[in-house]
Formats: C-alpha cells, sequence, structure tokens
C-alpha cells in the first residue's frame, strides 16, 4: 500500500509540474513578444527620426494675424449714413461713412467765389500793361511837343516876338510833360513787377486762391468715407447722429485675402530653421482634414516678453530662468485661403520642415508695400474744378 501511495504522490507531482510550465513557457513567450515590439518600435521610431522627425519643428501656439484696417476722419462732422455692419464685406472705394457736408458745402462755395475774383482781378493787371504803355507813349508826345514848342520860342525870342513869359510858360509846360512822362513809366513799370514771368494761371494770388479752393474742395470730400481696401467689416462703433472727431476710430476693415500665422517657437526649436522653409499647417477651426502650406517668411526681432507692456526684469537674486518663444511669421498659399478661408485669431498647428539649412534667419531688404488710392482721385478732382474756375474768369489781355 505504500507503493502505491508513493507512485499517486510521484505521478501528481509530474502533474503539477508539467501544469507550472505550461504558464511560465506562455510568459516567456508573451514578454520576448513584448521586447520584440518595443525593440521593433524603438528601432523604427529611431529611424524615423532619424531620416525624417528631426527635421521637423512643431508648435501649437500658433494664431492666425492679419492687418485691421481702422477707418477714421479726417474731418469733424456729425454722421448722416452708415452704410455697413459687422460681418458685411466692403469693396474698395465704396462709400461706407457718410457726414454732414453742410458747412463745408458753403465754405467750397466762398473759396469759388474768391478764386473767380482773384482771377478777373489779376486779369486786369495784365489788361493794365496795354494802358500804361498808350499812356507813357502819349505823354513821351506830349514831351516832344513841348521841347519842340520851347526850342520854337526860343529861337525867335531874340527877334522879341515872343516874350520872357511865354519863353517861362513853355519851359514849365516841358517840366510838367517831363513829370508826367515819368509818372506813366513809374506806373507802368510798377504793373509790370506784377505780371511779368508769370501768367493768370500762375500769378501768386490766383495760386492763393486757388489753394483756399483745394483745402475747402478735399474738405468737402472728405464728408464721405470710402473704404480703404477690399475686405469685413468688424469693431463697428459709429452710430449715426454720433459728432465725430478727426482721427477717431469708426470701424475696423479686415482685409482676408492678405492673413498669416504668427507661430510662437521656443528658442530652442530655432537652430535649423530658416526664411523660406516650407510648412505644413491644420486649423482648428477645420480639423485635420484640411491643410494649408506655406513658407517660413520671418522671423521677429524680439521675443514676446522684449515687447511685453512690463517687460520682465531677470537683474534679481530670484530669478528663474524661462524658455522663451520667438514669433515667426508663416505665409499661406493664397488658393488653400479661398478654399478655407481664416479669421484673425483663429488657433492653427503648425510644422516647419527644417531640412533646407541654405536660408538665411535674418530678413532682406523690404519688399512688402500697402497701400490705396481711393483718396488719389481727390486732389485730381480739385484741380479740375479749379481750371475750370480760371478758364471761365480769365480776359484777353
Amino acid at each position: 500500500m505504500s507503493d502505491t501511495l508513493i507512485k499517486e504522490r510521484a505521478g501528481t507531482d509530474q502533474a503539477d509540474s508539467a501544469a507550472d510550465a505550461k504558464p511560465r513557457t506562455k510568459r516567456t513567450l508573451l514578454l520576448s513578444l513584448l521586447a520584440a515590439s518595443i525593440a521593433i518600435g524603438g528601432a523604427g521610431w529611431g529611424g524615423y527620426y532619424y531620416t525624417t522627425g528631426r527635421y521637423f519643428e512643431s508648435t501649437d501656439d500658433a494664431y492666425v494675424s492679419g492687418n485691421l484696417v481702422q477707418l477714421t476722419p479726417e474731418v469733424s462732422g456729425t454722421v448722416v449714413a452708415v452704410n455697413a455692419d459687422d460681418t458685411q464685406i466692403v469693396r474698395q472705394g465704396e462709400p461706407v461713412v457718410t457726414l454732414d457736408a453742410a458747412d463745408a458745402k458753403v465754405a467750397l462755395s466762398n473759396a469759388e467765389a474768391n478764386l473767380a475774383q482773384t482771377v478777373r482781378q489779376v486779369s486786369s493787371l495784365y489788361v493794365n500793361n496795354a494802358y500804361y504803355a498808350a499812356t507813357v507813349a502819349q505823354r513821351q508826345s506830349d514831351l516832344t511837343r513841348a521841347q519842340s514848342d520851347l526850342k520854337r520860342r526860343m529861337a525867335i525870342a531874340e527877334t522879341g516876338a515872343v516874350s520872357g513869359e511865354d519863353i517861362a510858360h513853355a519851359r514849365d509846360a516841358v517840366s510838367a510833360a517831363q513829370a508826367a512822362l515819368d509818372a506813366g513809366r513809374q506806373q507802368s513799370e510798377a504793373n509790370h513787377a506784377l505780371t511779368d514771368r508769370t501768367s493768370i494761371e500762375r500769378h501768386p494770388n490766383v495760386h492763393a486762391a486757388a489753394a483756399k479752393v483745394r483745402d475747402a474742395w478735399l474738405d468737402n470730400a472728405r464728408n464721405t468715407l470710402p473704404a480703404p481696401v477690399t475686405g469685413y467689416v468688424a469693431r463697428r462703433s459709429v452710430q449715426v447722429g454720433q459728432r465725430v472727431a478727426p482721427g477717431a476710430p469708426l470701424m475696423a476693415i479686415v482685409p482676408l485675402d492678405g492673413v498669416w500665422v504668427d507661430a510662437n517657437f521656443k528658442e530652442v526649436q530655432l537652430a535649423h530653421m530658416r526664411i523660406g522653409q516650407p510648412v505644413t499647417l491644420t486649423a482648428d477651426a477645420y480639423g485635420s482634414k484640411v491643410k494649408y502650406h506655406g513658407h517660413v517668411e520671418g522671423f521677429s526681432a524680439g521675443t514676446g516678453a522684449a515687447f511685453a507692456v512690463l517687460p520682465a526684469q531677470n537683474a534679481t537674486g530670484n530669478w528663474i530662468k524661462v524658455v522663451q518663444r520667438l514669433p515667426v511669421r508663416i505665409r499661406l498659399d493664397q488658393r488653400e485661403l479661398d478654399a478655407h478661408p481664416l479669421r484673425i485669431g483663429l488657433s492653427m498647428d503648425v510644422d516647419v520642415e527644417t531640412r533646407d539649412t541654405s536660408g538665411t534667419q535674418l530678413g532682406a531688404a523690404s519688399t512688402t508695400s500697402y497701400r490705396t488710392d481711393v483718396y488719389s482721385h481727390y486732389g485730381e478732382q480739385a484741380d479740375a474744378q479749379i481750371e475750370r474756375i480760371i478758364a471761365e474768369n480769365v480776359t484777353s489781355h
């Protein structure tokens, strides 16, 4: 019986050993697979980083920026019309705000009347040149006649046919004629001094009156405020009936066709970043399926902290180093912006490919130009009106 028990215990021990061996084998296999997966994953990640990943710098601290064109009046006045509201688009040159122009029109009428009167007065100066020339010629003739008369009287004075009194009168007549001639010449010279080396159109008096018309014309025209650019209205604050002063902001116009992205990269990410490197972006507003492409356009001249209203004071005993961020401007593909417009302030995710380091970190000479021509025609219209007034009031000379 003891032999039987020994055999049963031996069989049980073998069964237990076999049962314990199976889990250990399975555990070892799983650990081996896990280790192999980690090794393969690590090798794959290392290979990706070495060939591709190390050439990318990313940040989600990036936002859409753009131009906010402020609409401000150049003259004071009362608002009588507002032709656009927030979210609406306005085209360049369209009238957006209109001010009451009654006073400006009165001032313009007075300036135009003054110009017309000045032109007529200056025209009379040129007419007087001919008058004074004729006067001088007549007085020269009078002097010649008086001198001839005196000469004849002196010739016959020895015969006693002419008294001494007659000769004295003849001499007085010559003196009077000479004085009249001298006075006429002075008047002619004085008038010529006002007209020589110039024309009616270029006369200083006409120029001064024309300048007043131009000022009055501009003041009147500036009561209508056109949109300086094509864009969308934002932050409208102006109301009908409001009294506005020159320079007061009435609304902003945002041209969405020229937005860019300001990406704030850590300073440790900038070593291999260069102007012109390609950039891939996504916007939280559209999700990761919509991708934008662009390029690095430039680097800010200072970090965000350097331009803060209250910059950090690091010369203290409790200084703690904080990694700084530098704004990097990214120019976007306009066609992609047309397909999926971006608004100022939207969040962006940015990936910059830094493989090509042949570019520079310092921008070249400025080639950016923001301009509008909506105000230039004011001067052209004023000049045309001035020319018309002068032409209507010039007299022949």
